[in-house]
């Protein structure tokens, strides 16, 4: 039997394209059917499954010299896959660089997007399965709540998870820092697209008043007011829409520039000059850009937008360093942690043969000496004493070699031959 290992066989967006993704997932379907038929091979002990978009994680222990192989036959088998796609696209990490991976993901190092919130719930999620299937235990359990712990401190401690990565909430950001607070401000939105609506809804959850909808289709107003929880407007009634809107998103690809000199500007007069905040998402653009040299107008395009997104993705990097010096600390203990609990059974042993023999010389001893029931106990105290002491020494030893030492297979042998303890 070899060594306990912590293992992880995975595919991701940085080695993979979609497509491959795709093939290799677990459906919510068949995860637990999978989770249960890998749990049942004979080179795992335990195993969890993290299968998001962007990745398909198995993390598993083992004591096989060969701690790959049956999860690979098993996914060229399930998967209709090849040991060549597998090799292409497939890591595979081995106890520190494992544990370093495992916790790097649950705090979003990993991620596609650096800081993004959605795989703590995805790790939470893929570790409460297993633990509800029975296929994790001691060690998986230490490390999954550790990751999660980590991910904790990561986000709390560092500014990771600060500042817009997106546009639509960079278009959140910048109309924040325009007005303060968002409560109360009015937005209208002219036209459709899925970045406009997005930074609609995330308008909303900052506590926007009213949603203005415009849009050459009524109908097609109505349909996204309804959604909104807004009022629908025609095209025709946009300089209307203007005068009562603070945040106006513009995103209709229109062939030539819908917000103008000649319809902003008079609403800016009727508005006593308070500020209004131009959003353009469309491409070609909506908004006359010269409307920017205005007092109390401010314009800001998508390619505006994507320099504060690409900032702001620099400023979260910068992070990422400050939390990989925390998590190298997490990953250090919990390796620590891991080889004392290979040797902890054996020192356990020891202790329980040490006080076996204790107890056997003195019920055979005392009896001869005649003492006193306060003696008896001073005698019982003297001989833990001995026993404790005699222990301490090459106890604290072997805890220290099988930390330190990366052959802790052969400390432990010599430590049972040498006390006589178990058997392999």
């Amino acid at each position: 039997m070899g060594e306990l290992k912590l293992c992880c066989l995975g595919v991701s967006h940085k080695t993979a394209p979609v497509e491959v993704r795709e093939k290799f997932s677990f459906k919510n379907e068949d995860l637990e059917r999978n989770l249960l038929k890998l749990n049942s091979f004979h080179s795992i002990d335990e195993i969890f499954i993290l299968s998001t978009c962007n990745r398909v994680e198995i993390y598993f222990t083992t004591r096989s010299e060969t701690p790959f192989k049956e999860l690979i036959d098993f996914l060229i088998e399930e998967k209709n896959s090849s040991l060549d796609e597998i090799n292409r696209h497939f890591y595979r990490k081995i106890d520190k660089n494992a544990v370093r991976h495992g916790f790097y993901v649950a705090s979003s190092l990993d991620s596609m997007v650096v800081g993004e919130p959605q795989i703590v719930g995805q790790f939470k999620d893929a570790f409460s399965l297993a633990k509800d299937l029975g296929t994790v235990g001691t060690v998986l359990c230490r490390f999954c709540e550790t990751a999660l712990k980590v991910s904790k401190r990561v986000r709390t401690e560092t500014g990771i998870s600060r500042n817009a990565v997106s546009i639509s909430f960079a278009a959140v950001e910048l109309a924040k820092k325009i007005f303060g607070s968002l409560n109360g401000k009015n937005v209208a939105i002219i036209g459709a697209g899925e970045m406009a609506e997005l930074a609609v809804k995330h308008l909303i959850a900052n506590g926007v008043s009213d949603v203005f909808v415009v849009n050459r289709t009524f109908e097609r107003a109505q349909k996204l007011a309804e959604e909104f929880g807004g009022k629908p407007f025609p095209l025709t009634e946009l300089s209307s829409v203007l005068k009562v809107s603070d945040i106006v998103i513009s995103s209709t690809g229109a062939p030539g520039y819908v917000l103008t000199t000649e319809n902003v500007l008079p609403s800016i007069k009727e508005r006593s000059n308070r500020p209004m905040f131009l959003i353009d998402i469309a491409v070609p653009r909506d908004i006359d850009p010269s409307l920017n040299n205005y007092e109390n107008l401010y314009v800001y395009d998508i390619d505006d937008l994507q320099q504060v997104v690409e900032a702001n993705i620099r400023e979260r990097l910068k992070e990422a360093e400050t939390a990989k010096k925390i998590i190298e600390g997490y990953v250090e203990r919990f390796l620590k942690w891991m080889r004392e609990l290979e040797i902890a059974p054996l020192i356990a042993e020891l202790k329980e043969r040490a006080e076996a023999i204790r107890l056997e010389v003195l019920s055979k001893r005392l009896k001869k000496l005649n003492l006193t029931p306060e003696q008896e106990e001073e005698v019982n105290n003297i001989t833990r004493i001995i026993i404790n002491k005699l222990l301490h020494q090459p106890i604290t030893n072997v805890k220290r070699k099988a930390v330190e030492d990366e052959s802790k297979s052969q400390i432990v042998q010599v430590f049972r031959e040498i006390f006589g303890l178990g058997k392999e």
